[in-house]
């Protein structure tokens, strides 16, 4: 499914707070670039290769992802990530460049507190990131100050999604 299906389908949530959403996030990341919608269900040995590169749980083996083309290549990938901070969900498109590493992160929902959520800057501290042991809060990462939760949440999806595309780029079965 294209973005401009996905878009007249209502497939993407409103944004919280005035973010963006998933098509508008999207389009920013992959300017001109063709974005297909893809599900991809994880087998058990996915799932268990996922969490023992990334070093956190796999809740679901459900995988939302998008792929960007231009030119017939592929220029990138993105991928949702919801996830409980404390009592309540967040959604970030985390996406990447077509190497696997961070190219932005993009909060499309967030249900805690506002005073939590995760600002640009500190999402900025992940761009080019690729997955290692240093992608950690309090490593490369700095610490959200009075949001602890909210920033272990984000870099435990960002590793999580880091993992998942390498599995995939694999074929792992």
């Amino acid at each position: 499914m294209t973005l401009a299906l996905l878009a007249a389908a209502g497939a993407a949530p409103s944004a919280q707070g005035g973010r963006m959403t998933r098509e508008e996030a999207l389009a920013a990341v992959y300017p001109g670039a063709a974005v297909a919608a893809e599900r991809v269900f994880l087998t058990r040995a996915q799932r268990t290769a996922i969490g023992e590169l990334a070093g956190v749980d796999v809740e679901s083996g459900l995988v939302a992802r998008y792929v960007a083309t231009k030119d017939g290549a592929v220029v990138g990938r993105a991928y949702v990530d919801t996830h409980v901070v404390r009592t309540k969900r967040e959604s970030l498109l985390i996406s990447l460049s077509a190497d696997g590493t961070v190219k932005r992160i993009d909060v499309t929902a967030f249900l805690e507190p506002i005073e939590y959520l995760p600002s640009e800057r500190w999402l900025g501290q992940y761009d080019n990131r690729p997955l290692n042991d240093d992608l950690a809060v309090r490593r490369a990462i700095r610490a959200i100050a009075g949001a602890t939760l909210t920033g272990l949440a984000a870099n435990a999806a960002v590793r999580r999604v880091l993992a998942t595309d390498r599995v995939l780029a694999r074929g792992v079965p």
